[in-house]
């Protein structure tokens, strides 16, 4: 009996060794394997910002300094958990690795030569990766008759904002939320507490997504680049206390929490409304083995970021004052040092209104000063002290956008007609409008052909007679020539649909697609028509149409001939219904001789040259 018990032993013994050996392999291939990794270190720069030496003095400083006290309110969706990777269904396993081979494809649509930014469509030439929800899926892409769907990444509990491909990583960032109610309804009020993250996947093997690294911080996400190998990403929190003590950002990582500490958090000594802990981070995506770092700065309300290839630049509004307060922050691989401080005049308007080139840094504003809006234009130096201004452009017009092309400005402004300003930026010192153009309507985006022709993106209008506006009526692509800067002219414009047209440009520039070599032009749109059977006296300007369509109108697209219309690809058929956004077309790209269009709900495939369809995809 003592020999049978022994041997039953040993025989589960031995069980439970393999059975341990099997799920450890599995966990291993199916990415749910335990890592460590170093927790993240703090900056040490040289800044010309102070430290403070303990929370004491951190809360003294906010009590004496800080106008508003106590925590943020916040109106958003409940939190949920979170799941890994999944295989999307159908999914093919053959060829799904990463392969060598070399394709043309068209990349994010982005301000700096270099500088990626995150977005919710990326390809690489082989893949499309698409961010639709909380769900990252993997569609083989090319060549296209092996088109279809290869895995998908489920973010649960996460609200991505985008995401990044590099190699064989792919970094997703956005933000996590904690209901502090768990009964507040969806869009009510709630005190939250919000998080920003990180999460990077192993992406060698297409089919099976493996989970490296999620780093998290307390606080808002911001914004996001990528330069080489690094990451680099924004979060903000509001500085406050709570019963005497004060609330630290904290840092989470490889199942470990950190406080930033306040020796780490640098701050400018000086009287604000509010103030917020903004953390800038560098991640390295393709070696998990280095420590992320992170740099502190406790300022106001973040605004706009602009990056280039050795600086992150930061705005920070005060609305009492009507001032931008702008922060240099030097970046090299993972080293991060906050290095400038300088103040300019009025607001800008989007990242497109700050511009590097060589040691100047320039900036556009609009503000309102005796009543009336003013727009200006800044050049500072490195040290961002203000070494050249032009002042009061258009008062009491609208600044609508701008674009810095090496050293010339582009600005468009509005009330009834469009000005369309040449700044000559030679002498960073004497900025000197060199000329304009007045036309009808205005570009909210500016796009460079070449050096010397823009394409513009905004709405047509009309003036009214009813005052000194106009009114907006349907999406205007204009063709502008700047080769004679005292004299800009417009070669040619389109106008897509009536009053109440809309394209997501106007909004977001990675929705634009233009590629000079292809001539090729791709405009998400959508049409709304007026019914002019119903006004037989003429249509008043100030009508809305009905929207009638959505999708994209694809362009031909030279300096000589100007836009021709190829074809319009829709994703919005009879047994789909048009106010069904999930079918709206939001981004377009193409590989080799292929255009991609992408919805929440499809990936269509049609050659590029004749809009031939070849297949659709569904996106879970």
């Amino acid at each position: 009996m003592e020999k049978y018990a022994k041997r039953k032993a040993f025989v589960y013994g031995l069980a439970a060794i393999l059975i341990s050996s099997l799920l450890g392999l599995l966990c291993y291939d199916l990415g749910i394997h335990h890592q460590s990794f170093p927790l993240p270190t703090a900056a040490s720069p040289e800044s010309f910002l102070e430290t403070f030496t303990s929370a004491e003095e951190l809360g003294n400083f906010l009590t004496s300094n800080s106008k508003t006290q106590g925590p943020f309110p916040y109106y958003g969706p409940e939190d949920v958990t979170f799941m890994g990777p999944e295989r999307m269904s159908g999914a093919s396993d053959a060829n799904a690795k990463s392969g060598s081979l070399t394709f043309q494809y068209s990349s994010t649509n982005v301000q700096v030569a270099d500088v990626d930014e995150a977005d919710s469509v990326k390809t690489d030439g082989e893949y499309v990766y698409i961010l639709s929800g909380d769900i990252i899926s993997v569609v083989r892409a090319y060549p296209a008759m092996d088109a279809g769907g290869v895995s998908r990444i489920v973010l649960n509990g996460l609200y991505p904002v985008g995401f990044f491909v590099s190699g064989n990583r792919l970094a997703v960032v956005g933000s996590k939320y904690n209901m502090a109610s768990r009964s507040t309804w969806i869009y009510g009020f709630a005190d939250v507490d919000v998080k920003t993250f990180i999460s990077i996947y192993d992406i060698q093997d297409r089919a099976r997504p493996v989970l490296l690294r999620d780093l998290t911080l307390t606080g808002s996400y911001f914004d996001a680049r990528r330069i080489g190998d690094y990451v680099y990403f924004v979060a903000s929190q509001p500085a406050y206390m709570i019963y005497d003590t004060v609330i630290l950002p904290k840092v989470y990582s490889d199942g470990q929490t950190k406080n930033i500490e306040p020796t780490e958090i640098h701050y400018f000594n000086g009287s604000d409304d509010y103030y917020q802990y903004t953390t800038f981070v560098s991640v390295n995506i393709q070696d998990s083995a280095e420590a992320p770092v992170y740099l502190t700065v406790m300022l106001g309300g973040t605004s706009t970021m602009y990056v280039s290839l050795n600086n992150m630049y930061v705005t920070f509004r005060n609305w009492a004052d009507e001032t931008t307060a702008i922060y240099r922050v030097h970046i090299e691989g993972s080293s991060m040092n906050c290095e400038a401080k300088g103040i300019v005049r009025g607001h800008e308007i989007n990242q497109f209104s700050m511009d590097e080139y060589g040691d100047s840094f320039r900036i556009a504003t609009t503000s309102w000063a005796g009543g009336a809006q003013q727009n200006n234009l800044y050049v500072m130096n490195r040290s961002l002290d203000v070494i050249g201004r032009l002042e009061n452009l258009a008062t009491g017009e609208n600044l609508h956008s701008a674009r810095f092309m090496g050293n010339r400005c582009y600005l468009v402004t509005f009330v009834t007609t469009d000005p369309l300003f040449v700044i000559n930026l030679t002498k960073p010192e004497e900025p000197e409008i060199l000329g304009e153009l007045r036309i009808p309507g205005y570009s909210d985006y500016l796009h460079p052909y070449d050096e010397t022709h823009l394409i513009g993106v905004g709405k047509q209008a009309v003036g009214a007679e009813e005052g000194n506006f106009a009114w907006y009526q349907g999406i205007k692509v204009s063709l502008f020539d700047v080769s004679n800067v005292s004299n800009p002219r417009q070669l040619d414009a389109v106008t897509i649909g009536d009053r109440g047209s809309d394209t997501p440009i106007l909004r977001d520039h990675k929705a634009f697609l233009f590629d000079r070599a292809k001539n090729l032009l791709v405009i998400p749109v959508q049409v709304a028509e007026i019914d002019e059977s119903q006004y037989p006296s003429g249509v008043p300007p100030y009508v809305y149409g009905q929207t009638v369509w959505q999708g994209v109108y694809v362009y031909n697209f030279t300096l000589e001939q100007g836009f021709n219309l190829r074809g319009q690809i829709t994703h919005v058929n009879s047994s789909t219904y048009l106010w069904d956004s999930t079918y709206w077309i939001r981004r377009s790209l193409y590989i080799e001789d292929i255009l991609y269009t992408v919805s929440d709900r499809n990936l269509r495939l049609n050659y590029v040259a004749d809009l031939t369809p070849i297949k659709d995809i569904p996106i879970p």
